[in-house]
């Protein structure tokens, strides 16, 4: 069994990093049990809503390898059953409610991408993953009503997004309230001594701590993290919206992600998801250009998801084709059988769109060049037998060759 580690100092460089926001019901009591030398079953949750992570959830991953790596158990527990259900945290309507499928499609994309945050290969104490479909679709009615039985509706309506709807005379609906309760009784399935949560999932966390104080007399600590949002706008990170640093693109796009950010994340960023200390980041925090600093931050993300050579040549092929605005030496090649097409049919045969409307917005909005050159309005292009270089924004180029 891997010893719990009680040094101080490595303790407190957890505790201190900026990370966490609030602990419950103190941060003194949390740091005594960590010191303690007990080892802590901790977790944390995420509904698989959408295909996709970001930065945002990368580094509540990164705060749980922290845990673990002092010695403690570490959990990430899939909600592929609360999923289905709709968390209503920070919503004015109601979620839409997933198939069983199209969760366990996104739980597998989700699995691959956090691959890089945590050692999965450690062979004493490695994280381990769950899935809170393996109790809750065990409930009965009788189950359910007995658990919702511990709550007053009273209570429910203490969540602030509630509070909302019903001063904006907008509807609750009756599976939403139960939403809180299944996230609570996660805890007390799995037996943990912390939950890691987000600021806006702390209802549903103390929720979980009720249920295990009335149903197994224990106590739970809630460590709740930052959500990472602008300090000016905040905006924060969506995997529902599509709005932030996603961890499933290639390492250009997630250097490019990370350059586009606003300079007031910076900081936040570099604090929340490296693993750079904190005086090396208050250095790079100095340089007079902030985009020498982003630069620095892009590529110690980028070195965390992939390794120090592709992070590097994601670097050079920002400068090259961002900075200087060249046209990239290697470029995917699609082959087309015609030497005219429309170029909203060429934007979906070269994959850099999804949709046709897609296509036309982006023309539309002189998003697209060939050959360097705007394209500014829904005409045919010619394919010269050398071929012609696509273009879509800064970053994405495609080589169109006749066949």
């Amino acid at each position: 069994m891997k010893k719990v580690i009680t040094d101080t100092k490595k303790v407190d460089e957890v505790l201190e990093r900026g990370t966490i926001v609030e602990f419950l019901p103190s941060k003194e009591e949390f740091r005594n049990k960590l010191l303690g030398g007990e080892k802590l079953k901790f977790y944390i949750g995420f509904d698989a809503t959408a295909p996709t992570l970001h930065l945002s959830h990368a580094k509540n991953f990164m705060l749980m390898e922290k845990f673990r790596r002092l010695g403690h158990e570490a959990i990430i527990l899939f909600g592929d059953f609360t999923a289905r259900i709709g968390d209503p945290s920070g919503e004015s309507f109601a979620r839409k409610q997933l198939s069983r499928e199209e969760v366990v499609n996104n739980v597998k994309k989700w699995k691959k991408m956090v691959e890089p945050l945590m050692d999965f290969q450690d062979t004493k104490n490695p994280p381990k993953i769950m899935y809170n479909n393996d109790w809750l679709a065990k409930l009965n009615l009788e189950d359910v009503i007995n658990l919702a039985s511990n709550f007053t509706v009273q209570q429910m309506l203490e969540r602030d997004m509630f509070q909302k709807r019903l001063k904006a005379n907008k509807p609750i609906h009756l599976h939403e309230f139960l939403y809180p309760l299944m996230q609570g009784y996660d805890s007390v399935a799995m037996n943990v001594d912390v939950e890691v949560c987000g600021t806006d999932q702390i209802f549903n966390a103390l929720v979980g701590r009720t249920l295990l104080r009335k149903l197994k007399s224990k106590d739970k600590f809630v460590v709740a993290v930052t959500l990472m949002e602008n300090p000016k706008t905040g905006e924060l990170m969506s995997k529902s919206k599509g709005t932030g640093v996603f961890l499933d693109v290639s390492p250009q796009d997630m250097y490019g992600q990370i350059m586009a950010q606003p300079d007031e994340m910076i900081e936040i960023l570099f604090v929340n998801c490296t693993l750079l200390p904190l005086d090396k980041i208050a250095e790079y925090m100095k340089f007079k250009n902030p985009r020498d600093t982003k630069m620095k931050l892009a590529l110690e993300i980028a070195k965390i998801f992939h390794n120090d050579d592709i992070a590097s040549k994601a670097q050079e092929y920002f400068i090259s084709t961002i900075q200087k605005k060249q046209t990239p030496t290697k470029l995917k090649e699609i082959i087309v059988k015609s030497s005219k097409l429309n170029i909203v049919d060429l934007l979906i045969k070269s994959k850099l769109v999804t949709s046709k409307a897609e296509a036309r917005c982006l023309v539309v909005q002189n998003g697209i060049k060939i050959d360097g050159k705007k394209i500014t309005e829904l005409d045919d292009i010619e394919i010269t037998k050398d071929g012609v270089v696509l273009q879509k924004g800064k970053r994405h180029f495609v080589k169109i060759t006749p066949g």
